[in-house]
């Protein structure tokens, strides 16, 4: 295990065309770090230069005490997981795990017991004989971390890995990823666009946008205290409401809205739509004549049956403030 330092690193493909901006990070030994952000943020492209499959253009990375911009991929001490987990067709789970390891020459006894002991840890031991195609897609993936968990790495890389999965199984690979850490303890990055993913597996996260870090921190304390109206509006199912107050945005999380009569009201919205979910209901809407303020409020089921007007109230410690220009957080 090792720890990981990203130290102002940038990435251009061309003088015009720059896709990661400074990013520093410092992760601990044994950190498990979730690099969240949508699609085309450049998340991957940070993930495979510390990986090595991507030139860095300026800056430093190191992999516990050696800078490694210079080093291939296979001099690093990683492991990866991608997301379509690049099993071998015509090869058994045993063989497709062994395979790295016969190519860097480990005796058969070794291979062998590496392969039966993360075998062992994944619950693949009765599928050790079969060929990719018996397999679930499940149990494809833990193959992929099967793969990667026999090399020993200072650090594991996982991209995108449970994006080809179904809602349930991608439920499931989450609880065996995080045993998984538990247990080996191993430095890992986890890139995604799913929050829910980076909120129940992060120890810390780091917020990219545009190819720039816009905030790391504990999964609780990034929903909790968003830095910038990016993050704020990225991060929440629905995500926070940002409104025009006072020359400045006000950002309330949908959670925090409640009905109220008209005469207690902050905040009155007409309803465009509601999703009653069961457990409870979102309502969305938007403010007076302006179609461009929307607004959503997560209330308890059945709190709203039909459209119309809405009064809503919150509590003034639940508020956040931004600045309009700069996008970032007004702590007052």
């Amino acid at each position: 295990m090792a720890a990981v330092s990203l130290r102002d690193v940038h990435k251009s493909y061309t003088p015009e065309l720059k896709v990661i901006h400074g990013v520093s990070m410092e992760i601990e030994d044994g950190e498990f770090i979730v690099i969240l952000g949508p699609s085309g943020c450049g998340k991957s492209t940070l993930l495979r230069m510390v990986a090595g499959l991507e030139t860095i253009s300026a800056g430093e990375i190191a992999i516990g005490e050696r800078v490694v911009n210079d080093l291939e991929p296979k001099d690093r001490d990683i492991a990866m997981v991608f997301q379509n987990y690049a099993l071998y067709p015509h090869m058994s789970v045993y063989d497709n795990m062994a395979y790295g390891l016969r190519i860097r020459g480990l005796s058969r006894e070794e291979i062998s017991v590496r392969v039966k002991k993360a075998a062992d840890i994944l619950e693949l031991g009765d599928f050790l004989k079969r060929k990719p195609r018996a397999l679930s897609g499940g149990q494809r993936q833990r193959v992929a971390m099967g793969r990667a968990i026999v090399r020993e790495p200072q650090v594991f890389l996982f991209d995108e890995p449970l994006s080809n999965l179904d809602a349930k199984l991608r439920v499931q690979m989450r609880g065996e990823l995080q045993a998984l850490h538990r247990r080996l303890g191993t430095t890992s990055l986890f890139v995604t666009h799913d929050q829910v993913e980076a909120m129940t597996l992060a120890q810390r996260m780091i917020v990219i946008n545009a190819g720039r870090a816009e905030q790391i921190g504990a999964p609780l304390e990034v929903y909790a205290k968003p830095a910038t109206t990016f993050v704020a509006g990225f991060l929440g199912s629905p995500p926070m409401n940002l409104i025009p107050r006072e020359g400045k945005l006000l950002g309330i999380r949908p959670e925090h809205l409640e009905p109220c009569a008209a005469s207690d009201a902050l905040l009155t919205i007409d309803v465009d739509l509601i999703e009653p979910l069961g457990a409870d209901t979102v309502v969305y809407g938007h403010v007076g004549d302006s179609e461009s303020v929307r607004v959503a409020a997560r209330l308890p089921a059945h709190a709203l049956t039909r459209e119309g007007k809405l009064a809503l109230r919150y509590d003034a410690a639940n508020v956040h403030w931004y600045d309009p220009q700069s996008g970032r957080r007004i702590d007052t």
